[in-house]
């Protein structure tokens, strides 16, 4: 199992818009094989942060979901980001 996380800094005021242009993104990826979850929420503290978080089977999958990567008009509000590739050996209740 995949787990992919972490923050991306947007552009001051962009955050709504940044959202609403991903909410596409969102739909087609848990629509798609292997995806366990999949989100692009507001940061409840950082009026210009978002929080990613992915969950996929297997690497396959989530490289047939990415394809090319994400389109420049999806980046283009992008500042910072610190999202990070997790390979998950085990899993079990918290």
């Amino acid at each position: 199992m995949l787990i992919i996380a972490g923050p991306i800094q947007l552009a001051p005021n962009r955050r709504d818009a940044f959202l609403a242009a991903s909410r596409e993104v969102v739909v087609a990826a848990r629509d798609a094989p292997g995806c366990l979850d999949f989100t692009i929420a507001a940061d409840p503290l950082d009026p210009d942060r978002v929080n990613v978080f992915e969950r996929w089977t297997s690497e396959a999958e989530l490289l047939a979901f990415r394809g090319d990567g994400p389109s420049d008009d999806s980046m283009s509000d992008v500042v910072a980001g610190n999202v990070q590739r997790y390979e998950i050996a085990g899993v079990g209740p918290a």
